[in-house]
């Protein structure tokens, strides 16, 4: 766990509901103003197909959007740097119009089968895919690259690793695919011995 994380989570009245609930409340010593991703973070955000992402609007209303691609599509610049490439959709420009006035974003990435979540905190900022074509080579597969509109930059303040407990197992068709495939060849091979005798 990364303890920038917690220090900006823990706010007084996070400290009054933990008094509250259980009798004292966490407190952290001073933590480094940043903290970079390490190799298990990485590795994770490689493989991940999707992920959520929230903004808050100058009305103070939290915003939460999934954004999802092929693994890998959130690429790690280097352990205090994130980017993906935005495609056009339905032209509602929520997330972009909040971080033109609070570039704060919380990115929250699920590995359902595993039952592992990790949390990121970050500072976002949005450029327009025609004015960086070498960073849109970089984020986007060149038969994407016309479909994409903007790309988002988020610069890590920190992260924090969730424990497993209530994450519910879910599947992708892909690994549901992979599980089954020596099921199935084992099936076709009993199958062909069945009809074999039976001839």
């Amino acid at each position: 766990m990364a303890g920038r994380y917690l220090e900006l989570m823990f706010t007084p009245p996070v400290h009054a509901a933990q008094q509250r609930y259980y009798g004292r409340s966490m407190v952290l010593p001073p933590q480094a103003e940043r903290d970079a991703l390490t190799a298990d973070e990485i590795g994770f955000i490689g493989a991940r197909d999707s992920f959520y992402l929230g903004s808050v609007s100058p009305s103070g209303w939290p915003y939460i959007q999934h954004r999802g691609g092929a693994p890998g599509f959130l690429r790690v610049l280097d352990p205090l740097r994130l980017a993906f490439a935005d495609y056009k959709g339905n032209r509602q420009m929520i997330t972009t119009g909040h971080l033109a006035e609070d570039a704060r974003v919380s990115l929250f990435l699920m590995d359902y089968p595993q039952r592992q979540r990790l949390k990121v905190l970050g500072q976002a900022r949005v450029v327009d895919a025609r004015e960086d074509p070498e960073a849109l080579a970089l984020l986007a597969e060149p038969a994407l690259r016309p479909q994409v509109e903007r790309l988002y930059f988020i610069d890590v303040v920190s992260y924090d690793w969730n424990c497993p407990k209530y994450i519910t197992p879910r599947f992708t068709r892909e690994e549901v695919a992979g599980l089954t495939a020596p099921l199935q060849a084992r099936i076709a091979e009993l199958e062909a011995q069945l009809a074999k005798a039976s001839s």
